[in-house]
């Protein structure tokens, strides 16, 4: 019996010859293709500006510092999302504050937003988690008369929406994966777009080392024009390799996206009809791209007045590998974490879906006798209504 993954990148023949047009070319570092990337990209995302970097990390790194976050400050962020979340405040010298989420979508709210804010907050980040879209207007309606910038961590987030846009439209700052894991990939890679033309020419500066003449000018010139180091950068650039990639990725997303949310609709109607087991969905206010399909198995202790599931997350966890699918556990809970154990919080809406939920195998070329196979072993180990 094959093994079926719990997630696959779509890559083809296009990605191929995209990238050797690229070694053919000479210039395999940032130059035009990253270019054009960023162009493309801010143009499907509605956004005014994007800078390409080495990764979402980076990304996130540089949008803290071209928003003005300074060793001190407090930062609000999920626990409910993988540690680079929590990290990038403290690549700053600022600290992670925190807050809880939504049981239901996994994501931050006005009102745990509210209650983590400190007199030392500058920065909330907001993160759009497994592709479910934050609602980032009535988190702003807190965060903007307090002059504090919200960040959007759209790291899932390509392809969905939120009120009519794409996720990251209405952010000042937003940023970007390009992980394999992500519906779009260049290997590793990420994006930062903003809407403000200030902070997208300096977070270009910085992810060059905070030189004051690029790589792209140099190499245009015969005699490099003398270049200074006004404050310390970083090396957080894309290659023009993974940049040809993501171009191919970016004309694939609406496919992608399509495809997902065509699978996502037959896990939902099936998880429907089974005691225990609830589904991620679609939130009032936009459409996911179903970057993780995540499930909570509802135990006797649950939060939820629902029938119990069979057995618990970790029975199912097994269930599932014996059939030889791969699936893992939910989303971390950065905060139990050693590198954060000093920070005593009650998070208990995000210890309960780190501790009872799942993401299911999901990606462009799963086939539906392979959705199948998850589905059943789903139905095995609970009663169906």
């Amino acid at each position: 019996m094959s093994r079926i993954n719990v997630m696959q990148p779509w890559l083809g023949e296009e990605e191929v010859t995209a990238v050797t047009e690229v070694l053919r070319s000479g210039w395999v570092a940032q130059g035009p293709r990253v270019a054009e990337f960023e162009r493309r990209f801010a143009d499907s995302q509605q956004a005014a500006h994007a800078v390409a970097t080495s990764s979402c990390t980076t990304a996130l790194h540089l949008a803290l510092i071209v928003a003005g976050v300074n060793p001190g400050d407090d930062v609000v962020v999920p626990s409910f999302s993988f540690i680079a979340t929590a990290n990038a405040p403290t690549y700053v010298g600022a600290r992670p504050v925190f807050a809880d989420v939504s049981p239901v979508t996994g994501n931050l709210t006005a009102e745990t937003v509210r209650a983590a804010l400190t007199p030392w907050t500058t920065a909330v980040i907001v993160v759009d988690q497994g592709g479910v879209p934050v609602d980032l207007d009535a988190i702003r309606e807190v965060c903007d008369p307090l002059d504090i910038v919200v960040i959007e961590d759209a790291a899932c987030g390509a392809g969905s929406t939120y009120r009519g846009r794409p996720v990251g439209a209405g952010a000042e700052i937003a940023v970007w994966s390009f992980h394999p894991r992500k519906l779009l990939t260049t290997g590793e890679g990420g994006m930062l777009t903003t809407s403000r033309g200030d902070l997208a020419a300096r977070a270009r500066t910085l992810r060059e080392h905070a030189m004051s003449v690029s790589a792209a000018d140099r190499h245009a010139s015969l005699v490099s024009p003398p270049e200074s180091y006004d404050e310390v950068g970083f090396n957080f650039r894309m290659t023009d390799l993974q940049a040809a990639v993501g171009i191919v990725q970016l004309d694939r997303l609406d496919e992608i996206v399509a495809r997902r949310r065509e699978l996502a609709a037959a896990y939902a109607k099936a998880i429907l009809e089974i005691d225990g087991l609830r589904a991620v969905a679609d939130p009032a206010w936009g459409t996911s791209n179903f970057q993780s399909f995540w499930v909570e198995v509802i135990s006797t202790s649950s939060i939820h007045r629902s029938a119990a599931y069979g057995m618990d997350r970790e029975g199912l966890l097994s269930a599932l590998a014996e059939a030889g699918i791969s699936a893992r556990r939910g989303i971390m809970a950065a905060h139990r974490q050693p590198a954060y154990a000093s920070e005593k919080v009650e998070l208990p809406a995000t210890e309960h879906l780190t501790d009872n939920t799942l993401i299911l195998p999901l990606f462009h070329q799963m086939s539906d006798s392979e959705q199948a196979r998850v589905i059943g072993v789903l139905r095995q180990g609970g009663a169906r209504r």
